[in-house]
Order: structure tokens, then sequence, then C-alpha cells
């Protein structure tokens, strides 16, 4: 860490500036009285870093972990440090515009309060989402009920966000746990942060649908007074996302797009896989709009940056640190490495990587190369060995086997780990975990170099999994994450959504020979489906052509989600078998939200 800058203390010039105040109470409570956030937890970081820390992800939790109301310029405010992103009040002609309400209710409700102690009662005249990920939105019903008042999204915003927590939605939370680490101790030898945000909320997740679209870069609109200029981003971040312009106060938004980290190209928790050639683009392109513009550019996570010469360095450097990875990794791939390999080999150049905001606390360089990877070339490396392995349990067997059996692996681990190799007694332990999941020397040895790889990760997340890994190895597996696919999320869902968040939940084998048509009508809609089982698929289509349907069934989309949750059709119109429906419902199978990750 000799080489790292801790002589720059810019960015603790930065995080304070314009603090008005922070919460009476730092812990925010649900209606139950049960804590959803603590402002307080992370007050340990104001002393030494400790040799179980890395230097830099101290740093940058110090920086973090900052909380309270912040003036950005005259009429834009932040509330930092009340959940794991920002929540902006830009301030119009008659009231408030929320940018980015956080990720549950509860914390945004005690944003808002926090700006009207400060700025007066002004009434919220509208949101704006930044992009589809859900700590941007999730918080909405703790400022406004909607009513009246214009939601502004990018193009696509709802499709993404509902898809992405639905769908997949329960691995996700599943390894989001590890990610973001909200179950696990704070304090020195614990959870110190995610490198974006300290961690995740644990309230009530919302969502009111958007009523204004933004489709093009260009696109101006005015708002409660505000004169705001959009830039459309889809593919950097998130699938649809969005910067924006302030032209009359000289403010630049940047969304999640430009912060001060390295940011995920894959994130460890799973998604689609982002492209770092458009963010580059897109980075660029809101230097070259807006750049010469602006006097202060801030974003949903982290702390702003002040003064026109300093931003347009920020946004070429983050500009280069993405194009940098996802050309040098094509260069590399291209004369035969494989992502592994890449990753292994990368180093960003010397002027970036003594810039803080170019480091890895959120994304990383390893893993983001891997995606780059990932993105072009998939999962196979083309060696032929790897095409068809042996699956986890059944490949550690063998290797536990052929090194002798698990007392000798042991034995040499534990030199391994004498010797400082805490990567090769992850790999190998790993497999005597896996081939033997009871052993408890084997489980505490893992757990161990858990440990020492994650207070030595400067990366937020990798330490959190790291150390939740470690500790689960010790114990039990975590109680599950809160289901992502809350009613706000689950009713926005489109009714062609709705069919295919069934299907992925069809236990096909056990559906291989049941075969059902049914056709739905909405009245509410004025759409029509047909649903067809067979082969173990559950797929529909607007068509209702073909021989007459087993079910014919006409409703509303309110009555879809009772049919749903009871199995039955009591005072829904409907002509056929309608048994159907109980045994279609019969052959689904929830997702498994505590499934283990760190053993078989």
């Amino acid at each position: 860490m000799g080489d790292y800058p801790f002589e720059d203390r810019a960015d603790f010039d930065d995080v304070e500036r314009g603090f008005l105040g922070t919460l009476k109470d730092p812990v925010v409570k649900n209606d139950k009285g049960e804590p959803v956030w603590d402002c307080d937890a992370y007050d340990f970081l104001a002393g030494e870093c400790p040799d179980t820390a890395n230097p830099s992800l101290w740093r940058q939790g110090q920086l973090v972990s900052k909380h309270g109301l912040f003036e950005v310029c005259e009429g834009i405010y932040q509330a930092r440090g009340l959940d794991l992103s920002n929540v902006t009040f830009v301030e119009g002609k008659r009231g408030v515009i929320v940018i980015d309400p956080l990720m549950t209710v509860e914390p945004a409700r005690a944003a808002l309060a926090l700006y009207r102690e400060h700025r007066g009662e002004r009434p919220v005249t509208a949101v704006i989402y930044t992009h589809s990920h859900a700590d941007h939105f999730g918080g909405v019903r703790g400022v406004t009920d909607g009513k009246d008042i214009p939601i502004v999204a990018p193009a696509g915003f709802l499709e993404h966000a509902v898809s992405e927590n639905v769908y997949a939605g329960g691995a996700m939370a599943r390894r989001a746990v590890y990610m973001y680490a909200a179950d696990l101790e704070r304090g020195p030898t614990g959870q110190i942060g995610a490198g974006l945000g300290m961690t995740t909320s644990m309230g009530t997740m919302s969502l009111i649908a958007p009523t204004l679209d933004i489709t093009h870069t260009g696109q101006e609109e005015v708002i409660d007074g505000v004169r705001i200029v959009f830039q459309i981003t889809p593919g950097t971040e998130a699938p649809a996302e969005m910067n924006f312009y302030f032209p009359d106060r000289r403010a630049l938004c940047m969304a999640e797009n430009a912060t001060h980290t390295l940011h995920n190209l894959l994130t460890l928790r799973g998604a689609v896989v982002r492209d770092a050639r458009v963010w580059a683009k897109y980075l660029a392109e809101a230097n070259e709009l807006f750049g010469d513009k602006s006097d202060v550019l801030f974003a949903s996570h982290h702390w702003p940056t002040w003064d026109g010469e300093r931003i347009r360095t920020f946004l070429s450097e983050q500009h280069d640190l993405y194009a940098y990875l996802h050309d040098q990794t094509l260069r590399l791939a291209n004369k035969g490495l494989t992502g592994i390999e890449i990753a292994e080999e990368m180093q960003v150049p010397p002027a970036l990587e003594k810039r803080w905001h170019t480091h890895g606390y959120y994304g990383s360089i390893s893993h983001n190369v891997k995606a780059i990877y990932q993105r072009y070339l998939g999962w196979f490396d083309g060696n032929p060995a790897h095409l068809w392995e042996h699956p986890p349990v059944e490949q550690a067997k063998r290797y536990v086997e052929f090194m002798g059996g698990a007392a000798n692996v042991l034995a040499q681990a534990r030199k391994s780990l004498e010797d400082g190799d805490l990567r090769w007694v992850a790999t190998v332990v790993n497999h005597v975990v896996f081939a033997d999941p009871a052993n408890a020397e084997a489980r505490e040895l893992l757990a161990t170099a858990y440990d020492g790889l994650g207070r030595g990760a400067e990366n937020g997340t990798w330490r959190n999994f790291y150390l939740t890994g470690a500790d689960e190895l010790r114990g039990e597996i975590k109680p599950p994450a809160p289901d992502t696919a809350g009613p706000d999320l689950v009713g926005a869902l489109t009714i062609g959504q709705i069919f295919d968040s069934i299907a992925v939940k069809v236990n096909g084998p056990r559906a291989w020979h049941e075969q059902a048509t049914v056709d739905w009508t909405f009245t509410d809609l004025d759409e029509s489906y047909r649903m067809r089982l067979s082969n173990g698929v559950l797929w529909h289509t607007t068509s209702q052509s073909g021989p007459p349907a087993d079910l014919t069934v006409t409703l509303t989309k309110p009555q879809l989600f009772q049919v749903l949750g009871s199995g039955k059709l009591d005072g829904v119109a409907h002509e056929g078998d309608a048994t159907v429906i109980g045994k279609i419902l019969s052959l689904l199978e929830a997702p498994d939200r505590q499934f283990p990750i760190v053993t078989p």
C-alpha cells in the first residue's frame, strides 16, 4: 500500500462540503419498531486502520459512511449515508423534485424529513429514477404516493426493473446476502462496507410506475419550473439508465455511470453482463455534452465533484478506465489468453492507478476482465478439458482421492497457509469441504483462509463474500434476504412478464407428460393470450387461434393475481375444465432463498 496516494485528502474535503446536519435518531425503524438502518453502525471507521482490513478499503469506508444532508449547489441537496445509494432533492417553483428515492421506504421517508427540517415543508412535485436498479426506486412510497405528479424514467425502465428482481430474483437475492453482508457483524474484523455504499437497508421495497419516459439524448423537459436535459445511456451500469444536466444550475447528474470506484461489469450477485465499450462511449459523450458547462457533478452514490476542470478530468479518467479494460482484454483474448489468465496479467496505466476513483472497491479489475471475456466469448475457454467437467461434488471427491485423501490434503494446505498462499488453500480445501461437508477440520481451515483473503481485499464486496463464507462455514446459513419481488414490483409486471415468471418455476421433469391450453382475456387491458403447457414448457402467445382451449378465462389483471394465489376461479368468468389451473400451479417450484453456497 506504500504507493497509494494517502497524502491526497481532496476526497475528505469534498465529502464534508455543504454538510447541513444529520438524523437526530441514527436508527431508522419500520412500522413494527424494527431497525432497518443504523447511521452510526460504522463509527468505528473513525479510528486507525487495523491489520484486519485493507487500508484502501478502510479509507473508502470512512468516506462513504459519512451521513446526513448536504448542499450540492444552490437549490440541489443530497441525503447520503442513509442507504446503499443517495437521494437527491432539486428545488423547483412549487416544491421539490426527488431523484432516486433510495432502496426502501423507511430510509427514504427519513431522508425527506431531514431535507424538510433544513429546507422547509416543500411538497414533492416529481420523482426521477436514474435507472432500473432497486436501490434507486424501492423507497419511492416513502416520499410520495405518486398521485398527480410526474414519475420520470429512461425508456425500458419498468421492463428491466421488474424482470431483474423477479425472473432470477431468488438466486440474486441469495448471492446478495454475500455481496452486501447486511447480516454480518460491523467492525474491524467484519463488514466495513460494500465500496459503493455501506450496505443495503432492510426495509420495505416499493415501486410506482413511470408516467414520463425519456427516449433520446437531448430530450429536454421542464419539471416544476426546472429545465433538465437528458442523455440516454442504455447498456451501461443498467440496461435502462440516463444521465441529465441542469443548465440553470450548471449541475450534472451522472446516475451510477461515474462514481468514486471502478464499478461492476458483472456484479457478483449476478446480472446481465454490462458493455464496457458502450459505458466508455457514453462517458465520453457526457463529457462532450456537459463537461464544459458544469460546475458540479453528482451521482447516485458517493460525493460530488466540483470545478469544471476537475469534472472533465474525472469523466475522462473514468472513460479511459473502462475503455482500457475493454480493449486490452480483447487484445489478450485474441492472443489466446483465457479470462482467468487475462485477469492475472491486467494492470491499469500508472496515471489511472494513482487516482482513488479508479480503484476496485465495488467492481474489480479481476472480475471485470472476466466479465468482458464472458460477454464476447462466453463461459467456455476453448480448452476441451473444460467442456464436460464433473460437477463440483463429484469433481471434489476425485481431486481429494487423487491427492492422497483428506488428511493429506489438509496437512499440505496447512503448510500453504503458513507460507501465505491463501488462494491455494481456498482452492484445495474447498475440494475437501465439497467431498465431505461434515469434515470440521476442513471447514475451519477453509474459513481461516477466507478470513485472510477477506481482510486483505481492497474490494468491499470481495471482503463481504469471503467473510460471509467463513461465517457460514462456522455456523448456519444466514437468513434469506428480503424478497425483492414485492407487491409493487409484481404488480408492475405486464401479463407477458407474469406468465414468463411462472414459466421459469415449472418443474420440467414433473411436467413432461402434462398438456393443457388456457385462453386468457383481460377486460381491463383489452389483451388476450393463449397459454400452453407441453413437453415441460409453459409458454404463451397473443394469438388464440387453433383448436379450442381446455379452459377459457375472462378476467382483470387484479383477478389474475387472485387466481394464481388461490388456484381457484371463484367469481371469475370461465368456460371449460377449471381444474387446469390447479394442475399448472401444482407443477411450480418456489425458489430456494437459502441455498448453500460454500458447501454442497
